[in-house]
């Protein structure tokens, strides 16, 4: 007799799960899921491998970032936002969906995430430039004044580094350095006109409380 129930919940749930699926994400949401994968999100396949989703995690510190990109994606998080002590930060995951799925093929080789060739387009929309500053981006000071900015792609190889580099100078002439960085490579913008445009693209972006990372 308890079989019964047990089963209409469980078709009830999958029947939810297939909705969502079927449902496409804004630009903006779009935006905001590259801008992350870009940077500190990560992706996972579900149980099936049929189809990928996001995870995404922050400090304690950047709470309010964390979940202003939970209320963003909220329609496709079957779960709210959920603390661990033990690295005192916040995550959540999306479910799994085609559209991430896609995004993986582009942005995953062999299960290591990678800059693609036409970073270039993506590099076009600086609300995706914004999210991946406010993921990996900090301001250089000294002395307390401003004398550029890095992106922390230490994760990714001097070529795909370079590519990045090439994307920043090709749509906006802003031009970056690579940085050695403990054997690893992160882009630096240091000069005054590019670190100006640059700081101009991404300012109207960012959250109030990530506006420390520009300085």
């Amino acid at each position: 007799m308890r079989v019964i129930p047990r089963e209409v919940r469980r078709i009830t749930y999958s029947t939810k799960i297939r909705k969502l699926k079927q449902k496409n994400f804004s630009s903006f949401q779009k935006s905001v899921i590259i801008g992350s994968i870009l940077g500190d999100g990560s992706l996972e396949w579900n149980w099936s491998r049929t189809n990928m989703r996001l995870k995404l995690e922050h400090s304690e510190k950047n709470r309010d970032y964390l979940f202003w990109k939970y209320r963003i994606l909220k329609n496709w998080v079957l779960t709210p936002p959920k603390y661990r002590p033990i690295n005192k930060s916040f995550s959540f995951k999306t479910i799994s969906h085609p559209e991430i799925t896609k995004l993986g093929k582009i942005f995953l080789r062999d299960g290591k995430k990678i800059i693609p060739e036409l970073i270039t387009e993506f590099i076009k929309n600086p609300v995706i430039l914004a999210v991946w500053f406010m993921d990996d981006g900090n301001v250089i000071k000294r002395n307390k004044r401003i004398y550029g900015y890095h992106l922390n792609t230490q994760a990714f190889t001097e070529k795909e580094n370079q590519l990045i580099v090439n994307a920043f100078k090709q749509v906006y002439e802003i031009e970056g350095k690579l940085e050695n960085n403990h054997k690893n490579y992160r882009i630096r913008i240091m000069k005054r006109n590019s670190r100006e445009k640059f700081h101009n693209l991404i300012k109207d972006y960012l959250l109030d409380s990530m506006r420390y990372k520009i300085g």
